[in-house]
């Protein structure tokens, strides 16, 4: 059986107060600023958000049964993580991306169901994540088989 599959590369950088520490969620804005209470972001100032993604990213992301993988690399370091998409996934919103590891969706939301949130990725990768100067390269794969439905947006 074939599958379809699309990826995105997402380009941002590291901030001081990266701390990697909400157990729920994995978030990617384009703002520049972070603050202690954005305990979920990993990386600021994102080329792109949601809403410039592709529309056959978008297409097959909404479908529930899409493996949607996201790799964060810094540096030397890399981890993966995996989630899927939803039919209700909207991609509208103009600054973030979240990852979550519930089945919530709003307009931030990149995918659900996620097998890590931000608390689960590794120490040496959270302390690259730390640094301004780092930057940190995002690469969303978003995997469909064939004959699932709602694919022939796709193709």
């Amino acid at each position: 059986m074939r599958n379809v599959e699309v990826t995105e590369v997402v380009t941002a950088y590291g901030h001081s107060l990266v701390q990697a520490a909400h157990r729920t969620t994995i978030e990617v804005t384009k703002d520049p600023h972070l603050t202690k209470k954005g305990d979920c972001i990993i990386a600021v100032k994102a080329d792109r958000s949601l809403m410039d993604l592709s529309q056959s990213f978008k297409d097959a992301a909404r479908n529930s049964r899409a493996k949607i993988t996201v790799t964060i690399e810094a540096g030397d370091e890399k981890e993966t993580v995996t989630a899927h998409g939803d039919a209700g996934l909207t991609f509208t919103h103009p600054a973030d991306m979240v990852i979550r590891k519930s089945s919530y969706v709003c307009s931030r939301t990149l995918a659900v169901k996620a097998d890590k949130a931000a608390v689960d990725l590794s120490k040496s990768l959270v302390e690259k994540l730390r640094d301004p100067d780092q930057k940190v390269r995002i690469i969303l794969v978003v995997n469909v088989r064939k004959n699932d439905s709602n694919l022939y947006k796709i193709l």
